[in-house]
């Protein structure tokens, strides 16, 4: 991991495209902004790690769920 020293107003540049720009700085609060391509998915790491787990939690299906559709769609 990389740690570095910012204070308001300074900025830290990733590869090309993305620059992470310290806006204030408030107690033990830090507001930053992001510059990046639309295209790329900028998350809170909390709100990604939610989402992680809801895919593995729906990636994951009950076997009786398949049995209850092959009964559904058995052929007549």
């Amino acid at each position: 991991m990389l740690i570095l020293t910012r204070r308001s107003d300074e900025a830290i540049r990733i590869g090309e495209e993305i620059v992470i720009r310290i806006i204030e700085i408030k107690g033990n609060q830090v507001r930053i902004g992001i510059e990046a391509p639309a295209e790329m998915r900028i998350y809170r790491e909390e709100l990604f790690q939610r989402i992680a787990e809801e895919n593995i939690r729906s990636s994951t299906t009950d076997p009786l769920v398949f049995e209850q559709l092959k009964e559904v769609f058995k052929k007549r």
